[in-house]
């Protein structure tokens, strides 16, 4: 009999890790997304889309189901997701396990500001017109509204609707990984001469980093929120192997 995971998804990580416990006998997998993406890739097990209702809701499916183990392999800033997973897991009584992604790490010639919100981005371009480089969710764009004075290149897996109400936004519809020499183009090309991103880690979104580094350009990133204390691994290979000993077969 197999051991059922709820692996509540809309990384990378969480995408790769479904497909390689697709492939082991031992494990029954559904991924649960929230829905925000309107265009998701293709998954290998079954996907639920849509919240549950919060923590309560949650726990409800984890014991509906039957499920034995519950994996957080949500964004590193979807801090109310993993909240809401850790009381769910108390609540159930279905052990928690976060696969949390390291963050990025300054290195010689970064030109990084860090600051704690998205209003405090804002604060930090300064009243000076600059060349900017949004790389935030769609949902996040708004408060860059209180400084029209830039010129704004946003980047976006779906397109922005509504637009920026600035006087002055491009728009870019694409989805990572990225190139450390694609991003260097594109910087060259919009004359960006700042980034506001958050520190999400990984390498499918690093290039700009590293990009931004080999121009000299500066990078403001917004701080990782706190999150639950919970067991946590930073890969899928670590996470398939906590699996082997955490969730031995029924």
């Amino acid at each position: 009999m197999k051991q059922s995971i709820l692996i509540l998804g809309g990384t990378a990580e969480a995408r790769r890790l479904a497909e390689v416990l697709s492939r082991d006998a031992r494990y029954a997998v559904e991924l649960s997304l929230a829905g925000r993406t309107r265009t998701p890739v293709p998954h290998a097990v079954p996907v639920r889309t849509g919240g549950f209702g919060g923590a309560e809701g949650l726990a409800g499916h984890l014991v509906e189901r039957g499920f034995g183990m519950l994996i957080d392999a949500t964004h590193p800033y979807a801090a109310r997701i993993s909240a809401n997973a850790a009381m769910a897991s108390k609540i159930s009584g279905v052990p928690l396990v976060a696969l949390r992604r390291a963050p990025w790490l300054p290195q010689a010639g970064d030109r990084w500001q860090i600051v704690a919100a998205i209003s405090d981005a804002v604060s930090a371009l300064g009243s000076a017109p600059r060349q900017v480089f949004l790389t935030l969710g769609r949902q996040e764009l708004l408060p860059f509204k209180a400084a029209p004075q830039h010129r704004y290149l946003i980047r976006s897996v779906d397109p922005v609707e509504p637009p920026l109400q600035v006087p002055a936004a491009a728009y870019l519809t694409d989805r990572g990984p990225f190139r450390e020499e694609d991003e260097i183009r594109l910087l060259r090309q919009y004359a960006i001469d700042v980034i506001v991103a958050k520190n999400s880690g990984g390498p499918a979104s690093y290039g700009k980093i590293a990009a931004a580094r080999e121009l000299g350009i500066d990078v403001i990133l917004i701080d990782r929120p706190e999150l639950p204390d919970v067991p946590a691994v930073e890969n899928v290979e670590a996470m398939v192997d906590y699996l082997a000993h955490a969730l031995p077969p029924l």
